[in-house]
């Protein structure tokens, strides 16, 4: 096994006598209506695939497919997905009827509902989804940070208007006092993580997720491709992750691929939990300090919690320096393979394929599906790595 990673199998994943979670909330049907709504806005297209065949070759891997969402509605993460669908959907509630996306929107429309004003807590991206919403849809947004947000972060969620609390304590401590603050204000709380009574937005938003691996596999079909062999998806607290391993499981069912779930390794509560082995989820024991920000999460969403305890098969913790590995190999491509910029959460899988595949047997038959869930959205943390040479490793190569 390699230095930089621990893994463990989670034989459950496909034994079918037991009784398993439903994953039709995040099937393709769903999916397909989500993206139908997203028609609407112009922000809204397809994220690129890209194929890095030369790589696949130097690696002795049959196909690396990269899903690049840095170019999501130009907010350089795939977490606006999620956020927006559930903004959405909570106007779709307080309107009391069926409305388009482009719809909420208009000024008329935030003249019927009046003042609102929405809440997030985030490392970054999923706060700065909620921010752009809330700036155009004329309302307000408050968004809480952890200790240690880098400032551009902080500051691209300051340019849409909405107000940024950095407060002293990690994520898990920004989730609690966000929730709180919003019960006590009144806001629309938009969180992608679930507890007791709040079940419905953070569903939501893994139902927006899903519209990024419809995307991908529409364009593997395209170019004649099918399934993927295996999938390899980055956790915080698992709703990302879980939304695209029950995606898969409601086209393919026991044919699908092959997953599997990546955790930086002081952040890891889904391996953690998994290494406990009694069913439940439980708090990361690290400090959750690490360089991948958007997955420096202790606590597991609990419905993502279901999903994974019933149909992922492998778990990994894994290193930072896997994450600069990555990055800067997506960043400087062989010859012929094209450049994709990913940052230190959007990159990591690549660099677990690398050093997991042998364990695996991912070999010269396999087709490997990658998300970069984020761009350079640390433009100066990004240069140090993939120029400073920031967190150096041996290449398993």
């Amino acid at each position: 096994m390699s230095s930089y990673l621990e893994y463990i199998k989670n034989n459950r994943a496909r034994d079918y006598s037991v009784k398993k979670a439903s994953t039709d909330f995040v099937s393709q049907d769903v999916a397909k209506k989500v993206r139908s709504i997203y028609s609407g806005m112009h922000e809204y297209d397809r994220t690129p695939l890209v194929s890095l065949e030369k790589l696949s070759e130097k690696i002795g891997v049959g196909k690396i497919l990269v899903k690049d969402e840095s170019y999501r509605f130009g907010l350089n993460s795939f977490k606006s997905l999620g956020g927006v669908y559930a903004i959405y959907k909570t106007l779709e509630e307080i309107a009391g009827k069926n409305i388009s996306i482009s719809e909420i929107f208009s000024p008329q429309f935030k003249e019927t509902i009046g003042e609102l004003t929405f809440s997030a807590a985030t490392d970054g991206n999923h706060g700065l989804g909620v921010a752009w919403a809330s700036m155009n849809l004329g309302q307000k947004a408050v968004i809480y940070l952890p200790k240690g947000t880098v400032p551009q972060r902080i500051e691209a969620i300051k340019k849409t208007g909405a107000k940024a609390v950095v407060i002293d304590g990690n994520y898990d401590d920004a989730v609690e006092k966000m929730a709180r603050d919003g019960e006590n204000e009144g806001w629309q709380v938009i969180s992608d993580t679930a507890w007791e009574g709040y079940q419905d937005i953070p569903t939501w938003i893994m139902q927006g997720y899903t519209v990024l691996f419809d995307e991908a596999m529409e364009e593997i079909k395209e170019n004649g491709g099918d399934m993927p062999t295996h999938i390899i998806l980055q956790a915080g607290v698992g709703s990302f992750s879980a939304s695209g391993v029950g995606y898969f499981n409601s086209i393919y069912g026991k044919k699908r691929p092959i997953s599997i779930i990546v955790e930086p390794d002081n952040a890891a509560c889904f391996y953690e939990s998994m290494q406990i082995n009694d069913g439940k989820p439980h708090r990361a024991k690290g400090d959750l300090s690490t360089i991948m920000a958007g997955l420096s999460c202790g606590v597991p969403n609990p419905i993502a919690w279901d999903i994974h305890l019933d149909y992922s098969d492998v778990f990994v913790s894994c290193r930072d320096e896997l994450s600069a590995l990555s990055m800067r190999s997506l960043g400087n491509p062989l010859k012929g393979d094209k450049k994709v910029i990913s940052g230190e959460s959007g990159a990591i899988g690549l660099g677990v394929l690398m050093h997991i595949k042998n364990d695996l047997e991912i070999g010269k038959d396999s087709e490997v599906l990658l998300i970069s869930t984020e761009g350079d959205t640390d433009p100066k943390g990004y240069l140090d790595v993939v120029w400073g040479g920031k967190l150096p490793s041996e290449l398993p190569i």
